[in-house]
């Protein structure tokens, strides 16, 4: 089983910057898609960002343009680079992984990431 850690949620001012990171154990990292999805209090959850094994990557519309998802094999980790934040952005912030070749889902046990001055 693929254990995931989150970690560089925090709190920030608004318009501050955050980098979540995920690591995830074992050598199969390369063959997951990795997601980055959050859920504030009372709303639904939401993927804010994907990336695949080939590195094709998409993004929710309300984060498009401030946060950057990236990936590095060598380190089995996953990144999520959040700029201008907004308090809206403010939840708990759950690392992903979609193993392919099982159709398997992995979770992290979350980072919040409060967005307030």
């Amino acid at each position: 089983q693929v254990q995931l850690v989150e970690s560089g949620g925090g709190l920030v001012q608004p318009g501050g910057s955050l980098r979540l990171s995920c690591a995830a154990s074992g050598s199969i990292f390369s063959l997951n898609t990795m997601r980055w999805y959050r859920q504030a209090p009372g709303k639904q959850r939401e993927r804010v960002a994907s990336i695949t094994s080939g590195g094709s990557i998409n993004y929710a519309d309300s984060v498009k343009g401030r946060f950057t998802i990236s990936r590095d094999n060598a380190k089995n980790t996953v990144y999520l680079q959040m700029d201008s934040l907004k308090p809206e952005d403010t939840a708990v912030y759950y690392c992903n992984a979609l193993f392919l070749p099982t159709l398997t889902n992995y979770w992290g046990q979350g980072t919040q990431v409060t967005v307030s001055s």
